[in-house]
């Protein structure tokens, strides 16, 4: 197993340790002793969590460490920890909560992009993933959700944030199960699954 492999399966250790910590906080906070040790140990143990996927890729490419394994975790370990986070701010409060149907919007998705690419695989016996700006900015848009939530934000407003966020992650799920099935055989002109 290489050393960016066991980068990847940090992310996937720290995610439930993240989810106590959190969940503890929350329940202190919602009997009116909350403990910021603990916040602030669930928010250290996010953005730590988060930074293991930008070094784990760093030390793939630069020391030519890159795994069939690590490929298949490195995605899975993004969604475990994504709906950690939005799974937990969604049923406890940290003074802020997400909607439920957020959630679910989240879960959706991420049930449609491993499903999608088990059946494409299995049908075309091959698929190309190729990241597309949606879905990163889709992304990049549930981390500020977070981050509204955990640092109590107030300008602009948590709702607009969760709105704008949940519109992308939807056009990013479209645009994905379109580029989808133009990858099975039935399609002349085979595309490229865009995440």
């Amino acid at each position: 197993m290489t050393f960016a492999t066991k980068i990847t399966l940090s992310r996937i250790i720290i995610s439930p340790i993240f989810v106590i910590t959190a969940a503890y906080y929350a329940y202190g906070l919602s009997n009116g002793v909350p403990n910021e040790a603990l916040r602030w140990t669930a928010i250290s143990l996010f953005t730590l969590a988060a930074l293991t996927d930008a070094l784990d890729g760093f030390v793939a490419r630069r020391f030519n460490q890159s795994s069939r394994l690590g490929t298949y975790l490195d995605p899975v370990a993004d969604k475990i920890l994504m709906l950690s986070a939005i799974l937990t701010l969604s049923f406890t409060s940290w003074g802020k909560e997400l909607p439920i149907w957020y959630a679910a919007l989240i879960i959706a998705r991420d049930l449609i992009e491993i499903s999608g690419a088990f059946v494409i695989g299995y049908i075309a016996r091959d698929i190309k993933v190729i990241p597309h700006w949606t879905g990163k900015f889709a992304m990049f848009l549930q981390i500020s959700v977070i981050a509204w939530v955990f640092f109590s934000i107030e300008t602009p407003p948590l709702s607009l944030v969760v709105a704008v966020s949940a519109c992308l992650t939807f056009i990013a799920t479209v645009l994905y199960i379109r580029a989808g099935l133009s990858q099975l055989p039935d399609h002349q002109d085979a595309g490229t699954l865009r995440n």
